[in-house]
């Protein structure tokens, strides 16, 4: 199974994490690292080698990070240019991570990043979209097409 190491800035991936549990349980090969404002970006690359021990299990290892070009992706990337199958995706929500979690049992690392972005993108709507959706839906069910 792919190891999953949440990281981003302030309590983001406590609360991502804390969400994820209520959602869909306690994972297995999941770890979660905050990126306070008093941690350095040495203390968050030694929470990483650790975070990357505990959650190997020799499939691979995804980074889930927040924010584009932030401390914590940046730090994740260059852990993926020393270590060997590691990927990094950035701009995580709730519905990507709970997604991948409860979908990467038999995935790549390759096929977990395409699979992760897609659900990322999925994950952003609103309601004036859905509804307008649902409306297309139901005139293509009247019509028989």
């Amino acid at each position: 199974m792919i190891g999953v190491i949440l990281s981003g800035h302030g309590g983001f991936a406590s609360g991502i994490s804390q969400a994820l549990t209520q959602v869909i349980g306690e994972q297995p090969q999941f770890v979660a690292i905050d990126f306070p404002e008093a941690m350095t970006t040495a203390q968050l690359d030694n929470a990483m080698r650790q975070a990357i021990d505990h959650v190997d299990g020799g499939e691979g290892i995804v980074f889930l990070t927040d924010l584009l070009g932030g401390t914590p992706f940046r730090t994740a990337s260059l852990l993926s240019q020393q270590i060997d199958n590691i990927e990094v995706v950035t701009g995580t929500n709730l519905q990507m991570a709970a997604e991948m979690l409860l979908e990467r049992e038999g995935l790549s690392l390759i096929e977990f990043r395409q699979e992760a972005l897609q659900c990322g993108h999925r994950g952003i709507t609103s309601l004036f979209d859905q509804m307008e959706e649902k409306q297309r839906e139901e005139i293509t069910a009247d019509d028989g097409i």
